[in-house]
């Protein structure tokens, strides 16, 4: 999982491991394709093999494994492959990602409240937070410290850490009933500099002025202590 220490690589030689019997699942020895998982949506891109290209629409992750969706057979285990993610679509991916960790840091700081659930889309993308009240006056003001923080152009670094050492960080999962998995000896933390640090196996940007401006666009009552917010990027 390429994608875990450097989000910014995008091509990539890889060797097929493994082909599904209709030939349009594939497996690699190694990949940055993001499978999707945590509410970050799959990536999109390419493989290329003996000139043939072949359309990557989706991406999961089975085990150990990221079994990758192509447009059509023809690929062969043994076959190496050129691939290619969709730059575009994945560095929009990345902000907002990143811009989910600020946001949630920020309403955590003024509230306590857990993250219950988030999606994130092309387009926005939305936070559920453990809330039985919630003060809509006050979400102009989490937007703006959201920026502030966004404006201090912090940098964001992914880490492998032991899981005792990561376990020393405070509020290191704020997702509500899901705690690091017991099998799990190594954790993946997105740090924030100086700001957060979250377990996150997901994509981010280096530095947080590489987000843009964050607006709120949306806040709503889920059902009970279920609190939703969801924003844009400009």
């Amino acid at each position: 999982m390429l994608w875990y220490l450097d989000c910014y690589l995008n091509d990539w030689q890889a060797e097929v491991t493994e082909v599904s019997a209709d030939g349009t699942e594939i497996a690699l020895d190694r990949t940055a394709f993001y499978p999707e998982s945590g509410g970050q949506p799959a990536d999109e891109g390419r493989m290329v093999c003996n000139d043939k290209g072949y359309a990557v629409l989706s991406s999961k992750k089975e085990g150990h494994r990221v079994v990758h969706k192509v447009d059509k057979a023809g690929l062969s285990v043994g076959n190496i492959v050129s691939c290619s993610v969709d730059w575009s679509r994945r560095y929009t991916l990345m902000r907002y990602h990143t811009a989910c960790h600020i946001l949630s840091r920020v309403i955590f700081n003024e509230t306590d409240a857990m993250v219950t659930g988030k999606q994130i889309y092309i387009d926005r993308a939305r936070i559920d937070f453990s809330l039985k009240d919630f003060d809509k006056e006050k979400i102009n003001s989490y937007e703006e410290k959201a920026n502030e923080a966004v404006k201090k152009g912090m940098d964001v670094k992914w880490l492998i850490m032991p899981r005792e050492e990561a376990n020393k960080i405070e509020n290191l999962v704020r997702l509500q009933h899901k705690p690091l998995p017991d099998a799990m000896h190594e954790v993946r933390v997105v740090d924030i500099t100086g700001f957060d640090a979250q377990a996150c196996g997901g994509t981010h940007v280096k530095n947080t002025k590489e987000i843009g401006k964050i607006v709120i666009t949306k806040a709503e009552n889920k059902g009970k202590e279920n609190r939703r917010v969801e924003f844009v990027l400009e």
